[in-house]
C-alpha cells in the first residue's frame, strides 16, 4: 500500500507556493507508505508520494520521472498499486517500440505504455492500480485506477485547482 498525492493548480507557477501544503495533506496518508515521503513540483502540478518498498526496492522511488531517448523527463509518474503483467508489457514495449528502462519495476511500464499507446495502456494493464502521470510536454495529467477500484483514487476540485489522493483525508487537508 503507497499513497499518492497530486495538485494541478489552476493558475500556472502555483506549484511552489503551494509544495508545503502538499507536503502537509501528505503526511495525512504517510501509514500507507512508511520507507520514503517525497515531493515534486513543475509549473502547475505538484506531485506527492509516501512510499511502501515491494519491487525493485533499490530503484523505483516515486515520483518517477521517465521519456524516450530524445525527452528522457518528460513524464513523472505517481503509482501506487502492482501491475502483474508488467515484465510481458515490458517485453513488448522494448521489442517493439525500442522503450528502455532503467530500473526492474513495474512502474516504469505503465509510463512506457501510455508513451506509446496512450489512454488505452490501461485496458492493457492487469492489477490493482491508481496512478497519476504529468506529461511535462503536453503539459496534462493523466490518471486511472484499477476497473475494480481497489486501489482508491479520489479527487475534488477548488478554487486553488484539482487534487487527486489516495485517501480523503489528504484532500481536506489541502481544501
Amino acid at each position: 500500500m503507497c499513497g499518492l498525492l497530486g495538485l494541478i493548480c489552476t493558475n500556472t507557477d502555483d506549484a511552489a507556493e503551494a509544495r508545503p501544503a502538499v507536503g502537509a495533506a501528505l503526511r495525512c496518508q504517510r501509514h500507507r507508505g512508511p520507507d520514503e515521503n517525497r515531493t515534486w513540483a513543475d509549473a502547475e502540478v505538484v506531485f506527492g508520494f509516501n512510499r511502501l518498498s515491494i519491487i525493485d526496492v533499490e530503484h523505483s522511488h516515486q515520483p518517477l520521472t521517465w521519456g524516450p531517448p530524445e525527452s528522457p523527463q518528460r513524464y513523472t509518474l505517481l503509482f501506487n498499486g502492482e501491475i502483474y503483467n508488467y515484465l510481458e508489457l515490458r517485453a513488448e514495449l522494448a521489442d517493439k517500440h525500442g522503450a528502455v528502462f532503467h530500473t526492474s519495476g513495474d512502474s516504469e511500464a505503465i509510463v512506457a505504455a501510455y508513451h506509446h499507446w496512450g489512454e488505452e495502456a490501461v485496458s492493457r494493464l492487469r492489477g490493482m492500480f491508481a496512478f497519476l502521470i504529468w506529461d511535462s510536454q503536453e503539459r496534462v495529467v493523466f490518471g486511472a485506477r484499477d476497473p475494480f477500484g481497489i486501489k482508491p483514487l479520489f479527487y475534488a476540485v477548488g478554487p486553488g485547482g484539482t487534487a487527486f489522493a489516495s485517501e480523503k483525508k489528504s484532500l481536506l487537508e489541502l481544501a
